[in-house]
């Protein structure tokens, strides 16, 4: 377990510690009812369209026999509260925001798997930074099922224990040490950006739909442009918490802003009415300046 892990353990609500302590130990875990299995079949028939229409993906790793759709608060008004889930924010926090101001939204992201759909290849989607691996967590996303999932169907498969410092290991891996945990809609399957997982072959009769939704440091670039998915006339439509995780908040020091200021002026007026660019410092920036400014002020 690496520290950062530790730490999210140590400080976690009681009530969750049980999701935090599996997370922490095994790199993944589920939250069984997290919502009403009745809201998970809204946000099903809601996507139920684009879903029709989309085309299938290209390339063995995307899924030729699989189809995607992204911008999930424009299809559906049912997915903000799978996106705001407070437990499932809570832990977010616990694991990533030792690192960032705040967490944001890496995706949001439908899948449907066809019958005859080959296993995914295992991988890590912390692999998509190109950054140091081990002690800290880039990602964390929550698998959330629209229909029932089983090993035949394509489950997700995950192998308990790949994450943390494990990742950077390059150890072997063996089918036979993957897990395909059982889902019932309205559950929730939280997993770390350093644990190894993919989606589990479909040998069913029937299309295995699920959605996505990733959370990453509020400082990195996202999987899903988030200002090119929801631009300011849409985002201010937006809840304050939904609009903040969409990117519409500035990171310390001034990361993200819109001349200077925070993103979020633009959902409540325009750049017409801006004023001029504002600190937006870190603490212990904000003391390097305070004590460079007192020491001009001393007289020579």
């Amino acid at each position: 377990m690496s520290q950062i892990q530790t730490r999210a353990a140590d400080a976690c609500d009681h009530a969750l510690e049980p999701y935090v302590d599996q997370l922490a130990r095994d790199g993944w875990c589920i939250m069984p009812d997290a919502l009403t299995a009745q809201h998970i079949t809204r946000l099903d028939e809601d996507l139920a369209e684009g879903f029709d229409q989309a085309p299938y993906c290209n390339g063995p790793f995307y899924g030729e026999t699989t189809k995607r759709l992204g911008r999930l608060p424009l299809r559906s008004v049912h997915s903000e509260a799978l996106i705001c889930h407070a437990r499932i924010l809570e832990i977010v926090q616990q694991f990533l925001g030792r690192w960032c101001d705040h967490v944001q939204l890496n995706t949001t992201q439908a899948i449907a798997i066809d019958p005859g759909a080959p296993a995914q290849a295992p991988h890590r989607d912390q692999d998509m930074f190109h950054g140091p691996k081990g002690e800290l967590e880039y990602l964390l996303n929550v698998i959330w099922p629209l229909t029932p999932f089983h090993p035949d169907n394509g489950a997700t498969r995950l192998w308990p224990g790949s994450h943390g410092y494990a990742a950077i290991e390059g150890s072997e891996v063996r089918e036979e040490q993957a897990v395909a945990p059982v889902l019932a809609p309205g559950s929730a399957l939280l997993f770390l950006g350093s644990t190894l997982h993919g989606a589990g072959a479909n040998r069913s009769g029937s299309v295995r739909r699920a959605v996505v939704i990733g959370y990453s440091l509020g400082w990195l670039k996202p999987y899903e442009n988030p200002w090119l998915a929801y631009p300011p006339l849409i985002a201010r439509h937006f809840s304050p918490e939904l609009a903040k995780l969409a990117g519409y908040v500035q990171h310390r020091p001034n990361l993200g802003n819109f001349e200077g200021q925070c993103p979020s002026t633009l959902l409540t007026a325009g750049p017409e009415l801006m004023t001029g660019p504002r600190d937006a410092l870190l603490p212990e920036q904000a003391e390097m300046v305070e004590a460079y400014c007192r020491a001009q002020q001393v007289p020579g």
